[in-house]
């Protein structure tokens, strides 16, 4: 039993402004409802005929029935729907779904019957789906609340969809049955007043017959409850998300860290981090979903694909997609050689993939060999449908496989659609195309990747001691960042030219010189860094070109070395965001930026600056040292914990520059406190 058992296991339903008048929505949800085993009250105020079924009031028409319905699903007007819930609710109605638009996504009076609504749940406790949507499905209860033509027909299965529109709920169950695999639950949340997709997530981690989830996401209001679900879920199952929202960069602090990080980046790093896999269009999403539900890997960082091709031009295709994606193909070992040349023709290439030249009656043995291979932990098989040749589907079927198996089948249209639905049934996931086979096979090995991060240990330590609240110096920040373990350079602060010229002395050229003033985050764009300063002469001429300050930083100059930026600023809704993008312009232009909620385990720190395009200038490219990926990890973990501290809005170090050693130092920091009366409160809006 779960809270929203009255709403997607009713024992009784009753609908509001139920109609016999075809076209109206209230007759449409009634006939939809037609198949649920269970009592379905009509109710309509306006005409009502107990003759016909047809109440005055939920309270007659339960009383008529001997039953009080678990869940109300609302098919009148916006305007009146709040008055009817709290009478709902007051004879024990435990639910309602409310197809009804005309609340906030309308404007004007729809905010208040919005508002009105929601005081209705808050007074009585009764759960409320939508407003603004076209219901839920769960065919396996025979319950299709839905005014959807052709929903009643979708056969049930263990895929849940969960999105944030009841349209795309609905695009996406029929796209899966046209993949041949059945629903158990789908759900469009429409403006969750109430229910959200964090609720019915949490709601489907105890339902023993889902075994994937397509999660779609246009807003993320919920933060870390939404991913906080989605961790729980992928214990057990896998999910798939989608998250639109690509084009919008959002609104986020004026930082070079929040200026990069938008919302949908945002998103989408929290559910990857959640464990969930990421995909860019709904058709990815239904190969992913339809693989995921019937195979699973265990967890493994990196599994090996293995590759069986009858045509080799469509093998070719799968095997450049996948490796692009950064999948894993790696070459046989000579065993696995040997015996595959006892089994194909000379002429055939048997290195992985492992061409067949044509369908060969011995692919269910290749397929064995292959599988076998100690590299490989999945088995993809590309083949058109030639039975004269081979029984395509009964030879992979045969196969006793040490690996999951993943077919790609093309062939006669009708033909090849019956194959794809026999070999699925059969536990094969199967695509009809190259680019889908090689969807299925990444959102395999990514959920595979996903559950060893999650595997990891958040690393977490003492935070340092912050200075006062109000404008922070660089100086300071560097102090913070030093308490933390993070190299910062040699450097004086002085409170005049005078004490510049002794630093000089004392640190030797060449030197940087700053102004020193909390107020001004970006000294450069006034003229107030000075670098390369060798002898007394030029620095006398750099205090001249250097606008006025209430001090001065001189510090000692580090050698040349590509640089990266490092920060971390304050979601306001997912809370801490750790950010790492290559230094200068290349972060802002390219949107080279790798993200991360904080805080975080070593693995998911290491492996940040493998996500970046740029990454070749970090690792040794031109024969460049390349950067400690143990002190960069380090100074990750040390921002990800100084965020742990609620008073810490922001800290950003630009540039991080990698020494000759591969070392890192911050060359320069800015801290951003919170004023206490911002602090305390929930990152989760």
């Amino acid at each position: 039993m779960t809270a929203l058992d009255p709403l997607f296991a009713p024992r009784a339903i009753a609908v509001l402004g139920a109609s016999a008048t075809p076209g109206k929505l209230g007759a449409a949800m009634t006939d939809s409802l037609a198949s649920f085993p269970g009592p379905v009250m009509k109710v309509n105020s306006g005409r009502p005929d107990p003759d016909r079924g047809f109440f005055p009031t939920l309270g007659e028409a339960a009383a008529a029935h001997g039953i009080t319905p678990d869940l109300v699903v609302s098919c009148i007007p916006a305007a009146v729907t709040a008055d009817a819930l709290r009478e709902a609710a007051a004879v024990a109605a435990r639910a309602a779904l409310v197809c009804a638009g005309g609340f906030a996504e309308a404007g004007g009076d729809g905010a208040l019957y919005q508002r009105a609504l929601v005081e209705v749940v808050r007074d009585t406790g009764i759960r409320v789906l939508g407003p603004n949507t076209s219901g839920f499905l769960a065919p396996h209860r025979r319950l299709t609340a839905s005014f959807v033509p052709g929903a009643s027909d979708l056969e049930p299965g263990p895929v849940a969809v969960v999105a944030a529109s009841g349209g795309v709920n609905h695009a996406l169950a029929f796209a899966l049955a046209e993949a041949g695999v059945g629903l158990r639950l789908g759900v469009g949340l429409g403006n969750s007043l109430d229910v959200t997709q964090a609720d019915v997530l949490n709601h489907l981690a105890d339902d023993d017959g889902v075994r994937a989830v397509a999660l779609h996401v246009e807003t993320a209001a919920e933060g870390r409850r939404l991913t906080e679900a989605v961790r729980r879920l992928t214990d057990r199952v896998p999910v798939v998300a989608l998250v639109v929202g690509r084009s919008d960069i959002g609104d986020f602090a004026r930082s070079h860290t929040g200026a990069l990080a938008t919302s949908w980046r945002v998103t989408m790093t929290a559910l990857r981090q959640a464990g969930a896999v990421l995909v860019d269009d709904e058709r990815d999403l239904v190969d992913a979903v339809t693989a995921l539900s019937r195979v699973r890997l265990p967890a493994n960082p990196r599994p090996g694909i293995g590759l069986v091709t009858a045509q080799a031009g469509p093998g070719l295709l799968l095997t450049d997609d996948l490796r692009s994606h950064g999948i894993q193909v790696p070459p046989l070992v000579e065993r696995t050689v040997k015996e595959l040349r006892e089994l194909l023709p000379a002429l055939t290439y048997l290195n992985n993939p492992v061409d067949t030249g044509r369908p060969s009656p011995a692919i269910t043995q290749v397929v064995e060999r292959v599988s076998e291979d100690p590299g490989i932990d999945v088995t993809a098989v590309y083949g058109l449908l030639e039975p004269t040749a081979v029984d395509l589907p009964a030879a992979l079927t045969a196969a006793r496989t040490a690996t999951p198996l993943v077919a790609v089948v093309g062939g006669p249209v009708e033909q090849a659609r019956r194959t794809r639905r026999e070999l699925g049934e059969a536990g094969i996931p199967c695509a009809a195309t190259p680019a889908s086979g090689s969807a299925m096979v990444r959102a395999l090995v990514e959920d595979a990747a996903a559950r060893t991060r999650l595997g990891a240990v958040v690393t977490a330590s003492d935070a340092p001691t912050l200075p006062p609240l109000g404008p922070v110096d660089e100086h300071t920040a560097k102090g913070v960042l030093a308490d933390l373990g993070i190299r910062t350079p040699v450097r004086r602060v002085c409170a005049d030219p005078t004490a510049a010229h002794a630093a000089l002395d004392e640190l030797g050229g060449p030197v940087v010189v700053k102004i020193l003033d909390a107020e001004i985050l970006h000294k450069t764009e006034v003229g107030g860094v000075q670098v390369g300063i060798r002898t007394h002469d030029e620095l006398d001429e750099a205090l001249v070109r250097m606008p006025a300050s209430p001090a001065l930083l001189v510090e000692q100059m580090a050698p040349a070395g590509p640089e990266l930026i490092v920060g971390v600023r304050r979601d306001p809704v997912f809370g801490p965001v750790l950010a790492l993008g290559a230094g200068g312009t290349a972060a802002e232009i390219l949107g080279d930026v790798s993200l991360r909620l904080a805080p975080l385990s070593a693995n998911e720190a290491h492996a940040m600056l493998d996500e970046l395009a740029t990454r070749q200038m970090f690792l040794g490219a031109r024969g460049a040292t390349p950067v400690d990926r143990a002190r960069l990890t380090h100074v990750l973990l040390a921002l990800a914990c100084l965020a742990a501290d609620d008073a810490v809005a922001e800290c950003e170090i630009n540039p991080l520059r990698v020494l000759p050693d591969g070392d890192v130092v911050a060359l320069d920091a800015v801290l951003l406190l919170r004023d206490p009366r911002d602090q305390g409160g929930s990152d989760d809006a």
